[in-house]
């Protein structure tokens, strides 16, 4: 029996607006880019370092944007994690997955981000080229190689570090780790 991830699935759209009073002004979330192995430790190991994360993702008060290289590198993990005998519902997480992120086909990467020297690791140069081409506020990896790039890339407004971190700064943040029944 595989197991399925209790990640916290999205609420139920909120009720309609008020039709006695024109819309408040649309604000933008911050747009964020995780990592292979943070999206794993969100929606698979449950880890607790992602909790207030995973929360904020739930929620919707972030836009995380993913391509479908990175949505096929986590499918190719989940299957060989799959192979290896690990309890783990592939599909169950995809459709989660799905459900969270906006996919983006096409970008690149504006000119200021030429400045940025290329990752050492070029399996992950796909999630800070999506991150510098869309604007992202915040990339969240464990991944040295990313991590490194942290300094040059917050002088570009990436922040570049992992979910442990930000939660330490950002502990006052509720994180509700009631799951829903979906």
């Amino acid at each position: 029996m595989q197991q399925q991830p209790r990640f916290f699935l999205p609420a139920q759209p909120g009720p309609p607006p008020d039709p006695a009073g024109p819309p408040a002004p649309a604000i933008s979330p911050p747009v964020v880019v995780l990592d292979t192995n943070v999206v794993l430790d969100c929606l698979v190991f449950e880890d607790p370092s992602c909790r207030a994360l995973a929360a904020m993702l739930a929620r919707r008060h972030w836009s995380w944007v993913a391509s479908p290289p990175m949505r096929a590198e986590l499918a190719s993990v989940l299957a060989r994690l799959s192979w290896r005998g690990a309890a783990i519902d592939s599909e169950y997480t995809l459709t989660v997955f799905d459900s969270l992120v906006s996919v983006c086909d096409d970008h690149a990467s504006p000119p200021g981000a030429a400045k940025l020297r290329r990752c050492r690791d070029a399996d992950d140069q796909k999630f800070l080229d999506l991150a510098f081409a869309l604007g992202a506020r915040w990339l969240f990896s464990r991944d040295r190689a990313l991590l490194e790039l942290a300094k040059p890339a917050s002088m570009l407004g990436l922040e570049i570090l992992t979910p442990a971190l930000w939660s330490a700064r950002n502990a006052c943040l509720p994180t509700d780790s009631t799951p829903q029944a979906g």
